[in-house]
């Protein structure tokens, strides 16, 4: 199957990622899957929530938002707090971010990822997690340097992809207009080893198969395999 933009059934959209897009963030990667630009930029904070205080490990949270003009007609900002959407996103960014973080080693501080999406085509909250992950690594890089810390505190290179069945075939990182027609739609989150650490799968039309599942699961854990090719290439094949 060739899709409409050209492309193999397990092929990724166009990837990049560009460091330091905000100087002053402690880490800053402009992430760019497709036409999803998201901008990920991580704070570190000396203090930790109260209820982690005194228990010598820190904490890395996540916020999600989508900037008004980031889809076809204008997004209202969300002034009152964030929607259900938005926490259900902002939530899953952050466990998938603490899954790779060794958060006794990172000590009582707090790292808060903030991914702001300028432009969605689809796959905007795996997008988060990829480019969240390097903007983190980066934080933390400089933590380590300014604080003389000598503990590896990332624990492994950690991205997302989509993946779903759009006209009876599985179809890796789906974009916008995929996604509205897919029959399936998933979210995956992995190790570049294949360890998975969150699976979000979706029957929008009827119900998908067993081995469908484990079709969808072969392409998302080798385009996560591809995209932390990006990461490491990115960072220079360290993790701090």
């Amino acid at each position: 199957m060739i899709r409409f933009d050209g492309r193999s059934q397990d092929a990724l959209r166009p990837f990049a990622l560009e460091l330091d897009f905000v100087s002053q963030a402690e880490g800053s990667v402009l992430v760019r899957a497709g036409k999803t630009r998201v901008l990920c930029n991580a704070s570190i904070e000396k203090e930790v929530p109260r209820w982690l205080k005194g228990q010598g490990k820190g904490w890395v949270t996540a916020e999600y938002a989508l900037m008004p003009r980031s889809t076809n007609t204008r997004v209202d900002r969300e002034r009152k707090g964030p929607s259900g959407r938005t926490q259900e996103i902002q939530r899953l960014v952050g466990r998938s971010l603490r899954a790779a973080t060794d958060l006794a080693a990172l000590g009582e501080r707090q790292i808060i990822v903030d991914c702001d999406v300028i432009e969605a085509d689809g796959g905007t909250r795996t997008a988060s997690i990829t480019g969240g992950f390097v903007a983190l690594a980066l934080a933390l890089s400089r933590l380590k340097k300014s604080e003389g810390l000598d503990k590896q505190i990332l624990t492994g290179w950690l991205a997302a992809v989509s993946v779903g069945i759009v006209d009876g075939a599985p179809l890796l990182d789906l974009c916008y207009e995929e996604d509205s027609r897919a029959g399936t739609d998933m979210n995956v989150v992995a190790f570049d080893d294949g360890r998975l650490v969150e699976v979000q799968g979706t029957a929008e039309h009827g119900a998908y198969s067993r081995s469908e599942l484990d079709r969808m699961l072969d392409l998302a854990v080798d385009g996560i395999s591809l995209l932390s090719g990006f990461q490491k290439e990115a960072l220079g094949g360290h993790l701090p």
